[in-house]
């Protein structure tokens, strides 16, 4: 499982450089390869080790194609989905049209979400959490019925 945020820069070839506590998941679960594609909803990266893409990209293939926003979602995950691999030191190449989605500069934040990481620029990351969390406070932190019985 991955999780935690972490701070980390892109350099100026479009490499990130992962953080070691997950290089070694990465090398023995998915020998390195892994799936970069867009999030439909906001602006940063999706990254999954390639199996637990292709179960996803399974689901997407799956969908009736005839349905606008099925197709929609199609295009977008499937059509961006680039193939990445770790490198000798730990890190891969993010392309160009997938940074200039993101608007990844310099400082961007790696954030473990279970099964996948997301890649956020530092600035898109630091003011959609703000955002989250007046959200939370303001909205009396409406749950949907399968978390209202989980315990912290």
């Amino acid at each position: 499982m991955f999780r935690g945020v972490n701070a980390i820069q892109l350099d100026e070839k479009g490499r990130i450089n992962f953080p070691a506590r997950y290089r070694q998941r990465l090398e023995s679960e998915a020998a390195g390869q892994l799936i970069v594609t867009i999030d439909t909803e906001v602006r940063c990266l999706l990254m999954y080790p390639l199996a637990a893409w292709e179960s996803i990209e399974q689901k997407l293939e799956m969908l009736p194609s005839f349905n606008r926003q099925a197709r929609r979602i199609q295009r977008l995950l499937i059509g961006h989905a680039t193939e990445v691999e770790l490198d000798g030191q730990g890190r891969i190449l993010i392309p160009q049209p997938l940074r200039d989605y993101a608007e990844l500069q310099k400082a961007i934040v790696l954030v473990g979400q279970g099964k996948k990481f997301e890649i956020w620029s530092e600035h898109s990351w630091n003011e959609a959490r703000k955002i989250w969390i007046e959200e939370g406070m303001e909205s009396g932190g409406e749950l949907p019925g399968d978390l209202e019985s989980l315990s912290l």
